[in-house]
C-alpha cells in the first residue's frame, strides 16, 4: 500500500502557478527525492503534503486517508527545515521533546525516547546544551532528532542540508541514509543539488516549472534520460550536447558532427529508432566519462574516434577534467590523471555511443 498518494494537485499564489497538477504515489519505507531548481515548486510541493500550505486543487492521501483538511500535526508526518526551526530559550532535551510534551506523552517515555534518539544521533552529550552552543552539524542532527523522536509515518526533509558546508553535507547525507535504513520509514527529501538526490535516493522525482519531468531510480534518470533537460540537469561536469545530422553508412547510420568532418557510427541496437532522422539534425548528448583515450580498450560495437585540440586541463586529484572543441561547442571529457602528459597539446578519444543520448531538436524528448 502506498504512504502517500497525491492526484492531480495544483498550487497558486495569486497568477503564478506554482504546482501544476501533479500525479505522485510513494510506497511505504521508500527514501524519494524531489529534486529540481529554486522556484520549480519541489518545496511548496513538500509544504502542501505537509499541510503547511492549502491545496488549490486535487487530493493528498497518506495512509488511504484524504487529509486536505486535516491540520498538520493530525497528519503523521514529520517535518525537518532548512533552518532547523529549533527554540533558541531552550536546552537540546527539550528541543526534542517539544513535540511529544504537547502529544501530553508520560515523562518517562519522553525521557526513554529522547535519550534513544539522541544516542542513534551521536548528540547525547548536548542535551543539557542551547542550540547557540551548538555547530551547524550539530544543530541539523538535533533537528532531525525532534522529528524522528515522534515516530511518525512519513518525514519530510526540506533542503536540510543547504546552510552546511561541503564536509559537513558530505557527512549528514550518511547520517540520513543511515537513519533511513534504520527506521525503514517512508522519506521524501527536497532538494536543488543533484549529488544529494543522487546518492540518498531509492528514487528521484525532477520536477520542473511545477510539473514532473521525470521520475525513476538515478541509474534510470542519469542513463535513460526522457528529455534534454533531465540530460543536463543530472551529472557534473554536465552532458556535452553536440549538433549532428545523420546520414546512411553502408547498411546502418552515422552521425556527422556540426562543423567537423567526424564521424560516429550509430549502433545497430538504436539505428530502429532514427530512420525518420535521416538528413536532420539531432543533438548527440556526451557525459564527460563517455570519452576514453583511444589507447584504452575501445567500447564494444562503438568504433568511433575523435582527434581533439586541447584547450583547459582540470586535475581534481582522482580524476581530470579536459576541455576541447567540437566544432563551435566546448566539450568536456573525464579522465584519469595518468592519461595527460605535461604540455599535451592533442588527443584521440574514444566516443561511446552506446551510451550516449540522442535528442529530437525540435520537441528535447530523447530518440
Amino acid at each position: 500500500m502506498a504512504d502517500l498518494r497525491i492526484s492531480g494537485l495544483h498550487k497558486y499564489y495569486g497568477s503564478m502557478h506554482a504546482v501544476k497538477g501533479i500525479d505522485l504515489e510513494i510506497p511505504s519505507g521508500e527514501f524519494t527525492v524531489l529534486v529540481g531548481q529554486s522556484g520549480c515548486g519541489k518545496s511548496t510541493l513538500l509544504r502542501t503534503i505537509a499541510g503547511l500550505e492549502e491545496i488549490d486543487q486535487g487530493t493528498v492521501q497518506i495512509s488511504g486517508q484524504t487529509v486536505n483538511d486535516l491540520a498538520p500535526k493530525d497528519r503523521d508526518i514529520a517535518m525537518v527545515f532548512q533552518n532547523y526551526a529549533l527554540y533558541p530559550y531552550m536546552k537540546i532535551f527539550d528541543n526534542i521533546a517539544f513535540g511529544l510534551r504537547a502529544r501530553k506523552v508520560e515523562k518517562t517515555e519522553i525521557s526513554k525516547k529522547v535519550d534513544h534518539v539522541s544516542k542513534m544521533l551521536s548528540i547525547d552529550h548536548l542535551l543539557d546544551r542551547y542550540p547557540r552552543q551548538l555547530s551547524g552539524g550539530q544543530l541539523q542532527r538535533v533537528a532531525i532528532g525532534r522529528a524522528i523522536v515522534r515516530e511518525a509515518r512519513i518525514y519530510l526533509f526540506d533542503e536540510p542540508l543547504s546552510n552546511l558546508d561541503a564536509q559537513l553535507r558530505d557527512e549528514m547525507r550518511g547520517e540520513i541514509k543511515r537513519l533511513h535504513k534504520e527506521l525503514g520509514k517512508t522519506m521524501i527529501y527536497v532538494t536543488h543539488d543533484q549529488i544529494e538526490a543522487m546518492t540518498m535516493a531509492d528514487r528521484i522525482v525532477l520536477i520542473r516549472d511545477g510539473k514532473i519531468e521525470q521520475q525513476g531510480s538515478p541509474s534510470d534518470l542519469y542513463d535513460r534520460p526522457k528529455t534534454k533537460y533531465v540530460a543536463g540537469f543530472l551529472g557534473s561536469p554536465s552532458m556535452n550536447f553536440i549538433t549532428a545530422r545523420i546520414v546512411t553508412q553502408g547498411s546502418g547510420y552515422a552521425l556527422i558532427l556540426e562543423n567537423t568532418a567526424t564521424q560516429l557510427k550509430i549502433p545497430e541496437n538504436v539505428s530502429q529508432r532514427i530512420g525518420k532522422y535521416v538528413g536532420s539534425n539531432i543533438l548527440i548528448g556526451i557525459r564527460p566519462e563517455h570519452f576514453s583515450l583511444n589507447n584504452e580498450r575501445k567500447p564494444e560495437g562503438s568504433g568511433t574516434t575523435i582527434e581533439v585540440n586541447i584547450d583547459l586541463v582540470q586535475p581534481t586529484g582522482a580524476r581530470t577534467y579536459v576541455s576541447f572543441k567540437i566544432g563551435q561547442v566546448t566539450a568536456v571529457a573525464e579522465l584519469s590523471p595518468r592519461d595527460i602528459r605535461q604540455n599535451e597539446s592533442n588527443l584521440t578519444l574514444n566516443v561511446d555511443v552506446n551510451r550516449c543520448v540522442l535528442i529530437d531538436k525540435d520537441t528535447e524528448f530523447s530518440i
